[in-house]
């Protein structure tokens, strides 16, 4: 267990810090894209990204994400059958984006440059798939360290290429060969790090054996992409293209310090959750520690984010057209509080076979977002959908409920602290609110002292658990390296 330990957490670590290099990169290439780029052109990719989202479901049937979470090993013939199942759906789906392209559907509301960056996504789920078999025996291993190369060599290539077209002047069909650069590089070298005996098979047997958890594990990622990618479809096309690139600007600016948190710890902790299901005490240590450094992290970005937008645009006249966003960022930038306490918790639920209390709180969540969202577009135009996901996002306290069910746990022992200090942060940044407008050095000045609050604020509240949740992961790293020497 020890081992075990070690390794994730180095793992962890590891994947984390290579992580927030691939974060940075995003947000560079973001901040270049909002400067060249429209709002229609967010709009624009925002409607394809839709149309994929919902897509990527007939991908995969939930067999990843079994063989993952299995206990025992699998076998080369389970690896095949779930090769042979994703490649087909893979073509199947190549195909549809063929046929939607053909059928000109998207050229009314995109223009043709839709229809080819629909094509050259479709053309990236069969590249995908070569990846699935690769990715699963990193993460069966939890070697995340060489997970994460893969997508760092992607991220660079398909951000170096976008940035540099954007530049030229491609505008949004500066996406087309970033899309299909970043899909053949990514192949390559996850090929060069971890290979297999790639092959086919149609073992049905060993399908329906692995389907019973799979299916549902597949029904929950259905209503995910309902209530995301689906209802955000349906927006595109009711919404001029011009309002939808505030919403999908506005929310893709906001999941960065998502991204950078808890989609890593997420990343790395489902294997390692469904690892310990018969060590409860060690699950129960393995996600407050989750919890804690998730929020820890995230709840100082949030709230930065939410603080110095405006007079980030304001600052910055490059950046002034997408002023009329602001409100839009605030409200999905909060609603990102809730999600880095309940996605640790409905993690834990599926890595330990609790399937079915994760699909309870996604039809809740889906539904709540097919009712609130139209009826606040209605009332307060596109940015009530933001508003939406920020009322929707205090249903999170059922994963509470239901993770404590099955698994002890402290959960407000673990976040409190720098919740408490986040809103004391906030309450500075309100109150020298007019004063970061007036110049640059006023701004800095401000995020600084922000900052150092919540950090003051923190330690004066529980110096002692903070270095305490330290020591354990130093313990941890010291560890490894006493035993490499």
């Amino acid at each position: 267990m020890r081992a075990f330990k070690r390794k994730s957490v180095t793992g962890a670590a590891s994947y984390f810090m290579r992580s927030i290099f691939l974060q940075a990169i995003g947000f560079a290439s973001i901040l270049v894209l909002s400067a060249y780029f429209d709002p229609e052109d967010f709009g624009i990719y925002g409607i394809v990204l839709s149309i994929i989202g919902i897509l990527m479901f007939f991908s995969d049937v939930g067999l990843a994400s079994t063989l993952i979470q299995k206990k025992d090993e699998p076998t080369l013939n389970e690896y095949r059958s779930l090769f042979t199942v994703q490649f087909a759906l893979s073509l199947v789906i190549l195909l549809v984006c063929i046929a939607v392209a053909m059928s000109e559907v998207l050229v009314a509301k995109t223009g043709v440059v839709g229809n080819y960056i629909l094509l050259a996504l479709g053309v990236s789920f069969p590249l995908a798939t070569l990846k699935t078999i690769p990715s699963v025996i990193l993460e069966r291993e939890l070697l995340f360290s060489k997970l994460v190369v893969p997508q760092i060599v992607e991220q660079i290539c398909f951000h170096a290429v976008l940035i540099w077209l954007a530049i030229s002047g491609w505008g949004v069909f500066a996406y087309i060969p970033a899309v299909l650069i970043r899909s053949t590089v990514g192949v390559l070298a996850m090929y060069f790090i971890q290979r297999w005996q790639i092959g086919f098979s149609t073992d049905w047997p060993t399908l329906k054996s692995l389907l019973g958890f799979g299916l549902k594990f597949q029904l929950n990622d259905f209503l995910a992409r309902i209530k995301d990618q689906l209802f955000f479809l349906v927006l595109g096309y009711i919404l001029p293209l011009k309002e939808n690139g505030y919403v999908q600007w506005a929310k893709t600016q906001s999941m960065v310090p998502y991204n950078l948190t808890v989609n890593n710890v997420m990343a790395i902790t489902f294997p390692a959750y469904s690892r310990l299901q018969g060590h409860p005490k060690q699950l129960q240590a393995a996600v407050e520690k989750s919890l804690f450094f998730i929020t820890l992290a995230i709840f100082p970005i949030l709230c930065g984010m939410a603080l110095f937008i405006t007079p980030l645009l304001v600052l910055f006249p490059t950046y002034a057209k997408w002023q009329p966003a602001i409100p839009s960022f605030i409200f999905f930038t909060l609603s990102i509080g809730w999600s880095s306490i309940s996605s640790p918790l409905t993690t834990t639920l599926t890595a330990i076979g609790q399937i079915n209390y994760t699909l309870k709180l996604m039809i809740v969540w889906t539904a709540l977002t097919w009712i609130l969202s139209p009826l606040l577009l209605i009332w307060f135009g596109f940015t009530g959908i933001a508003a939406a996901a920020l009322i929707i996002s205090f249903s999170s306290i059922l994963s509470v409920w239901y993770a404590k069910r099955f698994v002890t746990l402290r959960v407000w022992e673990q976040v409190w602290r720098q919740l408490f200090a986040a809103i004391v942060m906030a309450a500075v940044g309100i109150l020298g609110g007019s004063f970061w407008l007036r110049s640059v050095w006023w701004l800095l000045f401000g995020m600084g002292l922000t900052v150092g609050t919540y950090g003051v604020v923190l330690l004066a509240l529980g110096k002692d658990v903070f270095f305490s949740q330290v020591r354990s992961l130093l313990a941890v790293r010291s560890e490894k390296i006493a035993i490499s020497e």
